[in-house]
């Protein structure tokens, strides 16, 4: 095990991995692809052959030890009339670029990583709970997200050689 000591700025770096990782993994299927600061929306992807815009939120987060089953959290309610639930941001953002919303959700543990991508259509269709105040995708599913066609799963194995465990308390890892 390489252990899991966070840093000030993990959350923010994780997410910019998440966002990264999106995008390396669209331009290897022939997608141009930015990272855009807006709000609701963090990757436009243009597939020319297929002519396929998508507007991605990605969600990323890090699970230490015994929370890896646990949700993550894509979208919230407004909290009252006058503000916008994040739903409601990346349709109307997604409608400004014309692209198709979709979700991208990266979680990573101590040994291993999983980045899940599919349109907002699909995971209201299969996953949505209906009515909650909090939209999840929830990592218990991984056996019946791998059997969905419509999501696309890349899952990466964490083999460390010499790294640092919990830095700054233990030293290098033999």
């Amino acid at each position: 095990m390489i252990g899991i000591d966070k840093g000030s700025r993990h959350r923010h770096i994780v997410g910019r991995f998440g966002e990264y990782l999106v995008c390396n993994w669209l331009s290897r299927s022939g997608f141009e692809v930015c990272i855009v600061d807006h709000t609701g929306l963090d990757v436009i992807a243009y597939h020319p052959r297929r002519e396929q815009r998508l507007g991605i939120t990605v969600k990323a987060r890090t699970r230490s030890p015994g929370t890896e089953k646990g949700s993550v959290y894509i979208f919230r309610a407004a909290k009252n009339d006058i503000q916008k639930g994040d739903r409601q941001k990346l349709l109307e953002a997604c409608k400004a670029f014309s692209c198709d919303p979709w979700i991208a959700v990266y979680v990573e543990c101590d040994a291993h990583a999983d980045l899940f991508l599919t349109s907002l259509a699909n995971y209201d269709k299969k996953y949505r709970v209906s009515e909650r105040a909090v939209d999840g995708w929830t990592m218990r599913r991984i056996a019946e997200y791998g059997a969905d066609s419509e999501v696309r799963h890349i899952s990466v194995a964490f083999n460390a050689a010499h790294w640092w465990k919990n830095p700054g308390r233990s030293g290098v890892a033999g």
